[in-house]
This record gives structure tokens, sequence and C-alpha cells, in this order.
């Protein structure tokens, strides 16, 4: 359940006591519980390349980053076009550590490996993904340093 505030007020002589619960219920934690599954899972099928999977997850109007040529990309086509220039070029690999609520977002401690397809090392990181969903789907997604 959630902690449990006591707060005394006083009315007159007598005592009364109400509770006081915080901002978040049990529905927001499913909620949290049910974006945290769909992240592994898109996790793990980008790991696998498997991009039709990946968008399957994403809101047809997604806001990406473009962490290798900078910039954004909007929308499925130009996420799939973005992720094939990508797996041309690079090995990529995204290992989920912690989730965490934020306001209105979901904070993922991302490991990122990324080699050059030669094998030689380029990346090996820790960084923050923050995901905002709409409609039950990751709507937006942002990089941040650690």
């Amino acid at each position: 359940m959630f902690p449990v505030l006591f707060v005394r007020g006083f009315i007159g002589t007598s005592v009364r006591r109400r509770i006081v619960k915080p901002a978040y219920n049990g529905a927001g934690r499913r909620r949290m519980s049910s974006q945290r599954e769909l992240l592994s899972r898109i996790y793990a099928a980008f790991n696998r390349r498997e991009i039709e999977t990946v968008l399957s997850a994403l809101h047809p109007d997604v806001d990406w980053p473009n962490g290798m040529e900078g910039g954004r990309v909007l929308g499925h086509d130009a996420v799939r076009a973005y992720w094939t220039r990508q797996f041309q070029i690079l090995d990529p690999h995204v290992e989920p550590k912690a989730f965490t609520a934020e306001n209105d977002v979901i904070v993922v401690d991302v490991e990122q490996v990324v080699h050059e397809k030669s094998g030689k090392l380029l990346v090996n990181q820790m960084i923050q993904h923050v995901y905002q969903f709409r409609d039950g789907l990751v709507w937006r997604m942002d990089i941040r340093a650690v």
C-alpha cells in the first residue's frame, strides 16, 4: 500500500485525525509496471535488431533522438530508416539497469556499449533514457548523461 501521514487538527477540545495520502495510487504503480514491462521488451527487441517489434511499441507520431547523426527523427518511417542506417555501420547494445518514475516520465539507467562492425569498441558508458508515453505507447525518448 502507500505510506500514510497522520495529521492532527484541533476542533474545540476534541482531536480529529485524517489520513493524507500521497499523489500516486495503485493505478499509477500498475501503469509504471506495465510501462517498465513494455520498455524491457523494447530493449530486448532492439538488441535482437527486431525493428518492427520495437516500432509496434512506439506511438505513430513518436519523437526519437538521433544519437548517431544528431537531431531528432519523427514517426515510424523516420525511426525505421535511422535504425536501418545505424545497424549497417554500428553494433549498439543497450542494457536497462534501473527504472525510475520521475513526474510524468520513466527514466531508465542504461549501459550502452557500441562497437564498429569491425568489432572495435567505440563507447561503453552509462546513460539515461527518458520516456514519455501517449495512448499506452512510447511517444518520446530523450538521452541524458549520468
